[in-house]
Parts: structure tokens; sequence; C-alpha cells
């Protein structure tokens, strides 16, 4: 199973809220290739829920609940064609101790993940070696 990583600005949509809501559409996503990688996840699948623009933190793991379908919040516009996907997300349980951007830029071995490589992507992959580092870094009990 492959590993993810999802970002939110948390003054659009925080950790909080996912816990609240429990399940909730990973919906907004417009760039063709974070739209490739939300088609690519399957059911099961987890992700670290990363906090952007405010706090630039890993604060969470949720799981795919939903495999990709049409992005609800898509305008289709006068043809209907659907360009967009999301996938439902599960709260799994907080980061014991949530993992900086500071920290993981300043770890050495994690030069290469994408929050680093392509910080503005909202949605990409994670290694089993960078996965494996960060739930250590976390405190997180693994997969």
């Amino acid at each position: 199973m492959a590993q993810w990583l999802v970002k939110s600005e948390p003054d659009a949509f925080s950790w909080q809220q996912q816990v609240e809501n429990g399940v909730e559409p990973w919906t907004g996503v417009r760039n063709a290739q974070a739209a490739k990688f939300l088609r690519a996840m399957a059911v099961g699948e987890r992700a670290f829920f990363y906090h952007s623009n405010i706090g630039k933190e890993i604060v969470g793991v949720v799981e795919v609940a939903r495999a990709a379908y049409p992005d609800p919040t898509e305008d289709t516009g006068p043809k209907g064609i659907q360009r967009w996907a999301c996938v439902d997300m599960r709260a799994v349980g907080p980061m014991p101790r949530p993992v900086t951007l500071a920290t993981i830029k300043a770890t050495p071995g994690l030069e290469e993940i994408g929050l680093i490589r392509q910080s503005r992507l909202s949605v990409m992959p994670v290694s089993d070696a960078h996965w494996a580092m960060l739930c250590e870094m976390g405190g997180w009990p693994g997969r």
C-alpha cells in the first residue's frame, strides 16, 4: 500500500474539523499532478495530514475511506466536462508530536521528500523510508 501526504490550510480546513467530521471529502484540489495522485489512492491507504501556510507541520494521520470520484465542488461549465477528482478521508489519529517543516528540512535523509522538493503540491506520495522516519519523529506507532 502507498502512503501519502495531504495539505490543508488550517484556516480553510483544519485537523480539528477533520476529526469532528470523521469522514470528509478531500475536495478543491486544482492541480493536475495532485489530482493524479488522488486518483491513484486506494481505500485503506494512509496519509499524513499537514497544516500548510499556518503552522507548517504534520498534525495527524488520515485514511482513504472512498477511492477517487468526481469532485462535487468543480464547476464543469457549459460542456459539463469533469476534470477534477476527490477522495473521502477518515481521521485516524493525531500525530503525538507534530512534525514541523523546519524539522523535516533539517533532518538528514528527508532531502528528497516531496514536501521539500515540490513545496506547493497539495497531495503527494511518501516513500516507505520517509513514512517510517516521519512516524518515528512524530511518535506515531506505525502504519
